[in-house]
């Protein structure tokens, strides 16, 4: 990808590229901005444990996970490999890790209160090559690519390596190996078709018009199933599904007292545990109300 500067009479000049020199500056950006990047926050920069560095570790506090970052400026490494490493490493060591936590963050985070279900490992470098991202291109592989570049005038581009649509399963490879194996078994990535298996048609269906709905409302809207939940993002969430029986459960992430409803058919939950974001829910059984629902998903945007 080129970036370039807009000049007076439309006319542009290519961005030059100032690569980073070492992988210590990339990971100062990340730590520096890990709220804002990637909705983490930073737990311990160096962690060390069993003989083994890490480079970043931070937690999700939407799905209560620890997540690990790396910062690779060499295209020689097996990221799958590394990935599974890091992985193992965390789940045999979990007490651990939420010592680092607490000690750090003067916290009280209990075992019961984190999802390990949810941890993942993230690689960041300025490129990645295609026998990387192919390595990884399974739809339920708890890694993921992101790539950084940085231009003269100080801009930075950030940029998550998305999967294909069509990625399969990567249970049929771990299957041969019990150490990848147990990782898998306990670590889950979640697809929209774990939220919709044993739903009816008519369920199917209506959640296929309201997300074909949301996405139209702006470029760049991404879906993110987590373990409860569906989220739809723009830079952060913006709406979430929770696929019921006879219906959806759809949330807007947006405070309390900030949601235009002159309908009033979004309940007020800031109040009630809820599994999604945002302080307004509604339950949705027919499209009656799609258009309304959509003109107040857009507030957020």
């Amino acid at each position: 990808m080129h970036l370039y500067n807009l000049k007076p009479k439309n006319s542009i000049t290519i961005l030059k590229e100032k690569p980073f020199k070492l992988e210590k500056e990339i990971q100062q950006v990340f730590e520096t901005n890990l709220s804002e990047l990637m909705d983490l926050h930073l737990v311990k920069s160096e962690f060390s444990i069993k003989n083994k560095r890490i480079d970043t570790l931070a937690f999700d506090p939407e799905t209560k996970a620890f997540i690990i970052i790396e910062y690779k400026r060499s295209k020689n490494i097996s990221v799958v490999d590394q990935g599974f490493t890091y992985l193992s490493l965390m789940l045999e060591n979990k007490a651990d890790f939420i010592v680092e936590y607490n000690e750090t963050l003067k916290a009280n985070l209990k075992r019961s209160e984190v999802d390990w279900s949810q941890t993942r490992v993230v690689f960041v470098s300025t490129s990645f090559t295609e026998n990387q991202k192919t390595a990884t291109n399974f739809k339920d592989i708890a890694i993921e690519l992101w790539e950084i570049k940085r231009y003269e005038n100080n801009l930075i581009s950030v940029n998550q390596i998305k999967k294909s649509k069509a990625a399969e399963s990567i249970k049929p490879i771990t299957s041969s190996n019990s150490k990848l194996e147990s990782v898998t078994k306990e670590i889950k990535v979640y697809t929209e078709e774990d939220h919709l298996d044993n739903k009816s048609d008519e369920v199917i269906e209506l959640y296929e018009e309201f997300k074909e709905a949301i996405l139209n409302l702006a470029d760049d809207i991404e879906i993110e199933p987590k373990k409860l939940y569906i989220a739809f993002k723009k830079d952060k969430n913006i709406s979430d599904i929770v696929i019921l029986k006879k219906g959806l459960k759809l949330f807007i992430n947006l405070p309390i007292g900030k949601l235009e409803d002159p309908k009033g058919i979004m309940r007020d939950v800031s109040n009630t545990g809820h599994w999604g974001n945002g302080d307004y829910e509604t339950i949705i059984k027919t499209t009656k109300d799609l258009e309304y629902i959509m003109s107040l998903v857009k507030q957020t945007l």
